[in-house]
């Protein structure tokens, strides 16, 4: 929406741009009140540029016959509140459904006032385009295995997490692998935990005959399935309930999880979960309450020639989830790995294609992911949007764990539940302007292996 602002410092009119979102829970009833959870941009000329704004929306074309928007943002450091309705009326309905007076209140006193207006000209094809409906898909069916017999198969049912009241990281590593030489199936893992102050500790769990377990993963006492993980390894031990919230995220596109074409595809069932439980290590303890993390599931027939890997908790239920790889097959192990990035802001997952950042359109503006540790890299363009990604694996916060392929072939990660990410969000206005950023400092989850 365009309009203008007079504020009461001032007696000269000044330009309004707001750039908004909407969301509501359910299906819009206009014969009812609808909320809606408002976020975006809002820009004032000369005094106001805040790209995190946010609010709710009041929908009632008939009911109340009113549109009432109430938003919060930043101007001139300070917090201010802009009160706008639209009055629903029959003689006139164009003209009360496009145009949105509005007060702004600061501190209980009211500092300005104006009139935003839609433009239909320019603005009605985006905004009809851009309703969506969203898939009903529940987590917890994706717990299942989806193994059906056939050699060569790996699959892997995975947790990580984030105490947040000791700063520890956990991960917890279930593995099916079916061999390519016909041989019985197995069962095996491991679990890890890394505290903030001392080395790493881990123990592995199995190898264990596979017993095609109903609704996830388990052998031996371990257990990984709708709302649990747990079991015991060495010295280590854990019992977590999950608490899933938001909808799977798929991080490779949706149709490479349903019909396994590729040589492998990752999934998270609940990708902005939190944990309850315990996890005992040595003479340790850790209490969890409201952990953050991320249950995920890969499927297919082994490891990349090289990789890594990023989920990142953003805060607010916004994740952050990258893989980046280098296919093993012949003649494709020269080219640089295909990125498959997804960002979750607000319910709404940037790219909206999966395919987007690991293939650009028609090969041109792919992502980009430069390698290595300490440090690696991921960048990338998508619309009117930028991202760099920065993850830095400190040695000491750092496990390296071997293991094998379903045909034999040796493989290592290098895994930190304990690693720092720099992520900044820009979005271009005519010239690039910073959207987000996000320091996460020890509690990113992250992970580079080769063959």
């Amino acid at each position: 929406m365009l309009g203008s602002v007079r504020l009461a410092d001032e007696d000269v009119d000044r330009a309004v741009r707001l750039d908004l979102r909407a969301e509501a829970g359910r299906v819009l009833d206009p014969r009812s009140t609808t909320p809606a959870r408002l976020t975006g941009r809002v820009r004032i000329a000369g005094r106001a540029d805040d790209a995190a704004s946010e609010g709710e929306m009041e929908i009632s074309p008939l009911a109340r016959r009113r549109i009432r928007y109430r938003l919060s943002f930043t101007l001139d450091g300070r917090r201010v509140e802009l009160d706008g309705w639209k009055s629903v009326g029959l003689r006139r309905p164009l003209t009360s459904l496009t145009v949105l007076p509005y007060v702004l209140h600061a501190d209980g006193k009211r500092i300005g006032e104006g009139v935003l207006r839609f433009p239909l000209v320019t603005g009605l094809v985006p905004f009809l385009s851009s309703f969506r409906f969203p898939r009903q898909d529940d987590g917890a069916r994706h717990t299942a295995s989806r193994w059906k017999g056939e050699p060569g198969r790996t699959e892997v049912w995975y947790t990580t997490l984030t105490d947040p009241a000791s700063g520890s990281g956990v991960w917890v590593h279930h593995e099916l692998t079916a061999p390519a030489d016909g041989s019985a199936a197995f069962a095996h893992g491991w679990a890890a935990v890394f505290p903030r102050n001392g080395p790493v500790e881990h123990a592995r769990f199995g190898p264990e005959p596979w017993e095609h377990p109903a609704g996830g993963y388990a052998a031996a006492g371990v257990v990984a399935g709708p709302g649990r993980i747990a079991g015991s390894a060495g010295t280590l031990a854990w019992d977590l309930a999950e608490r899933s919230g938001g909808t799977p995220l798929y991080t490779f596109p949706r149709w490479s999880w349903r019909h396994p074409l590729l040589p492998a595809a990752q999934m998270l069932p609940a990708a902005a979960a939190s944990y309850e439980g315990y996890v005992t290590y040595g003479d340790q303890k850790l209490i969890l309450r409201d952990a953050p993390g991320a249950s995920a599931r890969i499927y297919g027939h082994g490891n990349a020639e090289r990789w890594a890997w990023l989920h990142a908790d953003l805060g607010r239920g916004d994740v952050l989830e990258i893989v980046a790889a280098v296919s093993t097959r012949p003649g494709l192990r020269r080219l640089p790995p295909l990125v498959f990035l997804r960002l979750r802001r607000s319910g709404r997952t940037w790219p909206r294609r999966p395919e987007r950042a690991a293939v650009g359109w028609a090969g041109a503006g792919r992502f980009r992911a430069r390698l290595g540790l300490p440090v690696w890299t991921v960048t990338g363009r998508a619309g009117l949007r930028r991202i760099r990604v920065d993850v830095t694996q400190p040695a000491e916060r750092t496990l390296t764990l071997d293991y094998a392929d379903p045909d034999g072939t040796p493989a290592v990660c290098r895994n930190s539940e304990r690693a720092d990410a720099e992520v900044r969000l820009e979005r271009w206005w005519g010239r690039w302007s910073p959207e987000a950023a996000w320091h996460l400092q020890g509690t990113a989850h992250a992970e580079v292996g080769e063959h």
